[in-house]
């Protein structure tokens, strides 16, 4: 009898137990935020609503890429308004700028092949995909045409109304007529193409031996050279009637596009460059290697301010500078003032997207969390 009653009382105490277990485990479903949408969350691991406040930005929207869990995200790309996200497996995500919601989401290309630039030009995306020339639609991601080049590519391609422009490593630029890539004619250089921009006047390339050359666009004939002392990185950034190139000379130089030969101004940073600059209505960003990100007045080439710790422009708005640093902050700097104004913690954010077309933040980190701020004024 005993016995009977030991069992009835651990019975009792097991039954109990899984009871309990259970109403936990329904409690965690009940909050948990994948499951009742609650995006704040996803938020939090970036930066406190509190710091946002202080440096009066607030979220715009957020959202979490559909990428998968061994996955993570690359890159950025802003491409009017979208914003298209590139995992380490070349799933791409396209989301509208304005409000974060996927316009779509598929493979862009088989893991491991090397993706080199994405253009939007009117009702498509351009790019390279190894060695082929590939258009795509903007809407679905599908592909519309492709071209295999059968030569290596050294920078992203471009195209105007009637050409495509593609640098070979074999150091030739190709003009392929667009509507059916026939190869027209090309041009020959000593070092490497490193940028080209385009538009139906004329096209222009630079390469690592320093060299800017403006040619037609539709037959091989010079329009201007410019040859700095080393080699150019980056695009060539186009602002209306300039062109602002970073070279490895420590030169930032502004060229004027109908004859560059003699450049509006240079300014010098000091350092090797790497990157091309960041340039926005009044104020050309360019980032430095141990120097940091200095502000150059985008008219006279004088020098505005210089954050040491600065990387990268996020975006601009209202005379104030949105940078983020080496250090996982975010500093707003006053352009006016020339001034440090307000630091953000951005723990945890490794991605971000430099946006020179409005005053939104994109930041992310590798799982593909994206969060869009605005300032508040």
């Amino acid at each position: 009898m005993e016995m009977l009653k030991m069992l009835r009382c651990r019975l009792v105490v097991l039954v109990s137990l899984l009871v309990l277990c259970g109403s936990l485990s329904c409690a965690t479903k009940e909050v948990s935020p994948e499951k009742s949408g609650a995006k704040r969350f996803v938020f939090q691991r970036f930066v406190s609503p509190e710091l946002l406040e202080y440096a009066n930005l607030k979220v715009e929207w957020e959202n979490k890429l559909p990428i998968k869990t061994n996955e993570r995200l690359e890159r950025l790309f802003i491409l009017g308004n979208r914003i298209y996200a590139l995992s380490d497996r070349n799933y791409m995500v396209s989301l509208n700028r304005g409000k974060g919601n996927v316009v779509f989401s598929k493979p862009f290309a088989p893991a491991g092949f090397i993706m080199l630039g994405l253009e939007h030009y009117k009702d498509e995306l351009i790019s390279i995909l190894g060695s082929k020339l590939v258009e795509l639609s903007p809407e679905f991601g599908t592909e519309l045409r492709s071209k295999p080049l059968g030569f290596g590519v050294t920078c992203p391609a471009t195209r105007n109304s009637s050409y495509f422009y593609v640098a070979g490593a074999d150091m030739r630029l190709r003009t392929l007529r667009a509507k059916d890539k026939v190869k027209l004619f090309e041009v020959a250089t000593k070092k490497p193409i490193t940028s080209i921009v385009a538009d139906d006047g004329f096209v222009v390339f630079a390469t690592d031996a320093g060299n800017v050359v403006a040619m037609a666009p539709d037959r091989p004939k010079q329009l201007w050279r410019f040859d700095a002392a080393d080699g150019i990185v980056g695009p060539i950034v186009r602002d209306g009637k300039s062109l602002f190139i970073a070279s490895k000379d420590t030169y930032v130089y502004k060229l004027n596009v109908r004859n560059g030969t003699t450049p509006v101004w240079k300014y010098q940073t000091e350092a090797v460059l790497d990157t091309c600059p960041r340039v926005t209505r009044e104020v050309v960003y360019q980032y430095a290697r141990y120097k940091g990100l200095s502000a150059i007045d985008k008219k006279s080439g004088n020098f505005i301010w210089q954050l040491r710790e600065g990387t990268d422009l996020l975006a601009e708005a209202n005379g104030k500078a949105y940078v983020i640093t080496n250090v996982g902050t975010l500093v707003v700097m006053d352009n006016k003032k020339a001034k440090r104004l307000h630091s953000v913690d951005l723990a945890g954010v490794s991605r971000y997207a430099a946006n020179v077309a409005d005053s939104k933040i994109y930041i992310a980190d590798e799982a593909g969390q994206i969060v869009c701020l605005r300032p508040v004024e």
